[in-house]
């Protein structure tokens, strides 16, 4: 079993988190992961992201559930964004990232770039 980067396990938690669209516990959020991580993996990804502010939880008898606190969608464009500031080319980058959708991802794109206004 190959491991995930720690940042790769966070976005999968946030995604599933998303995905449930209400509140999960630790154990249920753990088999809607692939890999079978360990509870006690699971656990401290949400405590990290608890502390981050980007999941929410509620006490229920001695166990918690946790929801997203942040929108999916801002979330995931900010990283993306910050990602792209780092880069000494981002019309290169801009340019492989493009390369790489699908075609349903991509017609998307164009969606939203009409819509904005900006040319294609």
């Amino acid at each position: 079993m190959s491991r995930r980067q720690l940042g790769q396990l966070e976005a999968e938690v946030l995604a599933a988190l998303a995905a449930s669209g209400g509140l999960v516990s630790a154990r249920e959020l753990r088999a809607r992961l692939d890999g079978d991580p360990a509870y006690t993996t699971v656990n401290t990804i949400l405590f990290r992201l608890l502390d981050k502010g980007l999941v929410a939880r509620v006490r229920e008898g001695r166990h918690f559930t946790y929801r997203l606190a942040v929108d999916e969608a801002r979330l995931v464009a900010g990283r993306m964004h910050d990602h792209l500031s780092y880069a000494s080319n981002p019309s290169s980058v801009l340019s492989q990232f493009v390369q790489t959708l699908s075609a349903e991802e991509a017609r998307a794109l164009r969606d939203v770039l009409e819509d904005s206004g900006e040319p294609r």
